[in-house]
């Protein structure tokens, strides 16, 4: 694959004509594990890196600093309008309220939700997860970039953060959309098709397709 051409690609299609350092060494990092595979599957954890960090291609760990409006389009379910004017503007406490007792995390007071928030290139959450990866006891180190892009490349291509898995979407057939479940269900899935759709682009352009 020619990278200058996919660069040049990516940068006017998805950067606004910039890319720094850092995102050229995330981009290339995600490339070095994927590029072997599916073009498509490259595109498609390209374009997941893409959104969960905000388009830095780096890790990065989860910003909770929520107002208690976002609190309610967020995590309607964890709380209520009263709740949410309480917790807003405290990032580790509505993580902690947030995250608590769900995927091997404990109630809210053990602090699990804050110690296990999102971080990564693909926010991987809670204690369970950590464990998956062996770094539950020290869940920073899914900030370091070969150990994010590492669990990127097995999460997807094993099915491990949610039992789907980039062959299942990009097999015979195609489905940009209905992939996001190998992340988180269908949140944001049209944005990211489209994005995934860009990258695709770009790696057949520098390939000369």
């Amino acid at each position: 694959m020619n990278r200058k051409i996919f660069f040049d690609t990516v940068r006017t299609s998805l950067f606004n004509s910039r890319l720094s350092a850092d995102q050229v060494k995330g981009i290339e990092a995600i490339i070095s594990k994927f590029e072997k595979l599916d073009a498509r599957w490259l595109a498609y954890a390209l374009a997941t890196a893409y959104h969960e960090t905000g388009g830095k291609m780096v890790p990065v760990s989860e910003n909770l600093n929520y107002s208690a409006k976002g609190l309610r389009v967020t995590f309607p379910k964890y709380f209520s309008v009263a709740d949410a004017e309480r917790y807003a503007r405290k990032p580790q406490a509505i993580a902690n309220r947030a995250y608590a007792n769900r995927n091997g995390n404990g109630p809210e007071s053990s602090g699990d939700g804050w110690r296990y928030k999102g971080r990564g290139l693909v926010q991987i959450t809670g204690r369970d997860n950590y464990a998956k990866y062996g770094i539950a006891d020290d869940p920073d180190k899914a900030l370091k970039p070969d150990v994010a892009t590492a669990i990127l490349f097995d999460g997807m291509t094993s099915g491990k953060f949610t039992g789907k898995k980039l062959s299942d979407y990009f097999g015979v057939g195609t489905d940009w959309v209905g992939a996001r479940a190998i992340i988180n269900g269908t949140d944001k899935a049209d944005k990211i098709a489209r994005e995934a759709k860009l990258f695709y682009a770009a790696i057949l352009a520098a390939k000369g397709a």
